[in-house]
């Protein structure tokens, strides 16, 4: 939808009589409100479905990435789970050039995602890191046209309970915190991630204590 990303390209294609507000999608639908709707509704149950088919001991791959992409979007949109082939910026931060995703996504499996997949850490400290080196570098690539951000808090998730974490609660990330997670993004484009690490840590020690406020109630 726009307001999201600044494009060129073919995959820059708005939804006829949307007055270039929502992305052309499979459904015909207008309204940002309605789309929205069935993204969430979708996220929500591929969420659900990933989760359950999920192992402990899985190594991610670029595959899965684009699967989890793909059973969320597919509905929704033609491109789900293809690397985009437009370029895409967001206010004067331009990510990955669309040419180079194939083979940064290929990098990221070898590097990343085969380091820290399964997720097996036992300490806030390595679980943090482990989540935001794999979220921040999958997050530069922005791979897919829309949708990355979700995708990679799924993927986070995922790689959080292979670590015996609870479902991650991202939601203390707006306002002030907002701004801190952008901010940490532009670090790790230099390796800095320290940042992120402490965006995971906020959002881990968040999600410990709401599960332990609910236990108590």
């Amino acid at each position: 939808m726009v307001g999201r990303y600044d494009a060129v390209g073919p995959e820059a294609e708005f939804q006829p009589g949307s007055r270039g507000r929502v992305l052309r999608n499979r459904l015909g639908i207008k309204s940002v409100r309605e789309l929205e709707r069935e993204e969430s509704e979708g996220l929500l149950a591929t969420t659900q479905r990933t989760i359950d088919e999920t192992r402990v001991d899985q190594r991610f791959t670029a595959g899965d990435v684009r699967q989890i992409h793909q059973r969320w979007l597919g509905e929704i949109y033609e491109w789900a789970g293809e690397y985009r082939g437009v370029n895409i910026a967001k206010g004067a931060f331009t990510f990955a050039a669309a040419a180079q995703v194939p083979r940064l996504m290929q990098e990221f499996e070898r590097g990343p995602l085969g380091e820290y997949s399964p997720c097996r850490f036992d300490t806030m400290v390595g679980q943090a890191t482990a989540l935001a080196i794999v979220h921040a570098e999958l997050i530069l690539i922005h791979p897919f046209r829309d949708g990355n951000g979700r995708c990679a808090r799924l993927l986070a998730m995922l790689m959080g309970l292979q670590a015996g974490l609870p479902a991650l609660d991202f939601g203390g990330i707006r306002g002030a915190k907002k701004r801190d997670y952008i901010a940490a993004v532009h670090a790790a484009l230099s390796r800095d991630y320290a940042p992120m690490i402490e965006v995971f840590r906020a959002v881990i020690a968040r999600t410990l204590r709401s599960v332990a406020k609910t236990s108590s109630e």
